[in-house]
């Protein structure tokens, strides 16, 4: 009787696969079209996000280096760019 056990779920797991080889289900196939939509708007959604995200932060750091440069000392700016202007 155990042998027989052994063997059936020998020829189980085998019929497992073979379903697998025949049959190739897509994650499109199990979901609706509708929640398919769903998930495309919500990535798009989510990406639209993250750059517009992207684009304050850069413009924060933009206006955060010019008030930096602003605030400098004439010794700091001249350190800086050194003596680059044109002569007279």
């Amino acid at each position: 009787m155990a042998k027989n056990k052994k063997q059936n779920g020998f020829a189980q797991t085998t019929n497992v696969s073979d379903l697998g080889k025949n049959e190739s289900v897509t994650l499109q196939d199990q979901l609706n079209s509708d929640v398919l939509a769903k998930l495309k708007l919500t990535k798009k959604n989510l990406v639209e996000e993250q750059q517009a995200k992207e684009a304050e932060l850069e413009a924060q750091r933009a206006f955060e280096r010019k008030q930096r440069e602003k605030n400098m000392s004439f010794e700091e700016l001249l350190e800086k760019y050194g003596d680059q202007g044109s002569k007279f």
